[in-house]
């Protein structure tokens, strides 16, 4: 096994050529998507399968008396209703125990109290109605802002920052912003339901499931149930978006598990919209206040971001707010924390970039802000704060192009010639905002068999949720070994391949690219001792290998026998010695109504720093992605709180509002592409999280512009600019 941690910056030699990796190729799981042969979680048709429906918590807060489920059993079709099962306390979607059938207690609205399983779906999701729950309802605490602040809440990975007096700073400065925003409650609303299907063989259980990170996945469901984590297999070959929501293990699959061992019979279960926002965690909802010190040409002197969150009881994750911030900007002072309300609503987690996604609606309106009341420019503003070094732990940046993001989308954009206009009724204005997304290697291995034909095959328990996964790995293996994308097999999504890092974090690809690039390194070290060659000095190019002027067909040095080799990578000291981030700029215009207060994102262009771009046109697609993301909570993503019962008022997509196509204006991604040897050996940073951090603040800086209305609660919405326009 080559198992290597980063403990110095390092670029394999077989990735020189270029000729593969980072090319715009088209995902090789494409067509079996598009013609449907790709199986998902929910799909495919076993024998004697069986369906499944949650019962759940018809209060929010208090203690469940009694179930009666004799309507539900009468009903034709029914099999089982299932309810007090110990194992049903179950850890999921980043929480430590979302389902508490076990016990009374009910810690929200919604929660699962029992199971039905039934012949069909339809019968089980009717059967579920017909469950009886009587409890005596309790005191929800419901209302985020009526509930006590826990100040340095001992939960959470983000710990709180204070350097320097940041308060004497603050009395000090020439200039100083005081602002406060807020942001809503957000669903990761994947197009893919949360679904499973689960059979029990010989006490083994078989999960296929739409999960992002499926070793951890097995290892929950072994808790869980009371198993060895070898007797359990997860498979998730295709999932349709996750966007963090599918990180952890949810209550329903630990349910399957139990209702296929009562009935004796594979399970089905897919959680219905509705459902959804109640059994997976969301984005908490925040409060945030951003101080400013600086000097009057604009240089800043302290720096605060404070912040309050929401998380129920059980669960000990709290949203990072200012996880962006640390290393944004300059400033001697600073400030950093994140306080802790606790509620009785569903669990908080991790939604697309955890912390810059809403911690840059703040800190990029403040910036917008402070450089209206400078006078400056808002791009130079950003310029005249560029860190030299990190600013928190004065670790140096391993790679940052952030001046380079700015300049290139400012001239791309034309944003020295922008200008406020009108074009009949409508306001045009501009706007931009700094993105930032922190990098992470994490452990990941992966296997690569160079069989005797000349082809290969890589693989590893990775996930594909709309990344490009299978396509990026390919073309990694292409590269190393000088094989066309055609010759080379993936196989993900298998919890019995070796472990991988899993989707989240927009660490995936860099990690598992990684450990392929160094099971490629060995097989290239076997061929180099069949040459009588070092392995820097062989060429594979054509089904042949070439070094020191003798050529060799591939198959012919191979002779029918496979190669095969691990890859193992991980952090190491280079890794802790640095301070590792992606990096970007967004530049955004807008037309508002002035008389309806309508909005239109007419053009978002973005640059970004990403490391080595390992498929030009995957990572665009991602950058896209989160940029659509970003706009979709500026103008539209709210889940709203009955603040009387604990309901989520809007918990399906008629009522809770994303971004459609018809939303969505031109979309402009560009690279500023520098290989970051000091984040893994493949050299990549994350892509899949960076793209939102920043967008929705850009749209609503450019809503400003537009219309001079400042918007300090998210989102935009109509009747929050309507008081304010100009007089027509």
């Amino acid at each position: 096994m080559n198992d290597m941690t980063m403990d110095r910056a390092y670029r394999p030699a077989g990735l020189a050529r270029g000729e593969v990796l980072g090319a715009p190729v088209p995902r090789i799981d494409g067509p079996a998507k598009v013609s449907g042969t790709a199986t998902y979680a929910y799909e495919g048709a076993e024998p004697g399968i069986a369906y499944a429906a949650i019962v759940g918590a018809p209060v929010g807060s208090g203690r469940v008396t009694a179930i009666d489920a004799a309507a539900a059993e009468a009903l034709p079709g029914v099999l089982a209703v299932i309810h007090g099962d110990p194992r049903m306390v179950t850890g999921g979607s980043n929480s430590q125990a979302q389902s508490h059938s076990d016990t009374d207690r009910i810690f929200h609205y919604g929660q699962p109290v029992a199971i039905v399983v039934a012949e069909d779906q339809a019968v089980a999701r009717e059967a579920a109605t017909l469950v009886v729950v009587a409890t005596e309802a309790g005191d929800g605490r419901f209302d985020s802002t009526a509930q006590p602040v826990q100040r340095d809440p001992d939960i959470g990975f983000l710990k709180p920052v204070e350097i320097g007096d940041v308060d004497a700073a603050l009395a000090a400065a020439p200039v100083v912003l005081d602002r406060s925003y807020t942001t809503p409650v957000h669903f990761p609303a994947a197009l893919e339901p949360h679904a499973s299907t689960v059979a029990w063989a010989d006490g083994k259980l078989l999960v296929r499931t739409s999960n992002q990170v499926i070793g951890g996945a097995r290892r929950t469901i072994a808790k869980a149930l009371g198993l060895a984590a070898e007797d359990v297999r997860v498979l998730a070959p295709f999932v349709g978006g996750g966007f963090g929501g599918k990180t952890g293990v949810g209550p329903e699959v630990i349910l399957a598990a139990i209702a296929a061992e009562r009935v004796g019979r594979p399970v089905k279960i897919a959680l219905p919209r509705a459902q959804t926002a109640y059994l997976v965690h969301h984005r908490s909802a925040t409060t945030q206040r951003v101080r400013i010190g600086a000097t009057a040409d604009g240089r800043i002197t302290a720096f605060a971001h404070e912040g309050l969150a929401a998380q129920n009881d059980d669960a000990s994750f709290l949203e990072p707010i200012p996880f962006g911030s640390l290393p944004l900007y300059a400033g001697e002072a600073r400030r950093f924390r994140t306080d802790l309300v606790r509620v009785d609503l569903p669990a908080t987690g991790a939604v697309r970039a955890p912390g810059e996604a809403i911690g840059t609606f703040a800190v990029e309106c403040a910036m917008d802000e402070l450089a209206e009341t400078l006078g400056l420019d808002p791009v130079e503003l950003r310029r005249r704060n560029e860190p030299e070094v990190d600013p928190v732990s004065g670790k140096r940046f391993s790679t940052r192009r952030m001046l380079d993001c700015y300049d290139e989308g400012a001239r791309a954009f034309g944003w020295a010639e922008r200008r406020k206009r009108r074009e009949g009724d409508w306001l045009i204005g501009h706007g931009m905002a700094a993105a930032l997304r922190g990098n992470f290697t994490v452990k990941a291995e992966a296997r690569v068999t160079l069989a005797g034909d000349g082809r290969a095959i890589v693989a590893c328990d990775m996930t594909d949720i709309g990344t490009g996964t299978y396509t990026i790995l390919a073309q990694t293996v292409a590269e190393m070994l000088g094989l066309p994308i055609a010759a080379v097999e993936v196989q993900i999504g298998d919890s019995d391949l070796p472990a991988s890092a899993g989707s989240g974090g927009s660490f995936g690809a860099g990690s598992a690219c990684s450990a392929a690039v160094l099971a490629c390194e060995d097989i290239l070290a076997a061929l180099a001792l069949r040459m009588n060659a070092a392995p820097e000095d062989l060429l594979l190019h054509d089904g042949a290998v070439t070094a020191g002027g003798r050529s060799v067909a591939l198959v012919d040095l191979l002779d029918g026998a496979a190669i095969v080799a691990t890859g193992k990578t991980g952090p190491g000291a280079e890794t802790q010695a640095t301070s590792q981030a992606s990096h970007g700029a967004h530049f955004v215009e807008v037309a508002v109504h002035a008389v309806t207060g309508e909005v239109r994102v007419r053009r978002m262009l973005g640059v970004f720093d990403v490391g080595r771009v390992l498929n030009a046109k995957t990572a665009a697609n991602q950058l896209i992605g989160g940029m659509v993301w970003g706009l979709s909570y500026a103008l539209g993503e709210a889940a709203v709180v009955d603040v009387r019962n604990g309901h989520f008022v809007n918990p399906d997509f008629a009522e809770y509002h994303v971004a459609v196509n018809a939303d969505v204006p031109r979309i402009d991604v560009r690279f500023i592409e520098e290989i970051d040897d000091s984040a893994n050996p493949v050299g990549a940073k994350g892509v899949g999280e960076l793209g939102i951090s920043g967008a929705g603040a850009a749209v609503a800086n450019a809503i400003h512009d537009a219309c001079g209305v400042r918007v300090r609660d998210f989102p935009v919405t109509l009747d929050k600019l309507l008081a304010g326009l100009p007089d027509v």
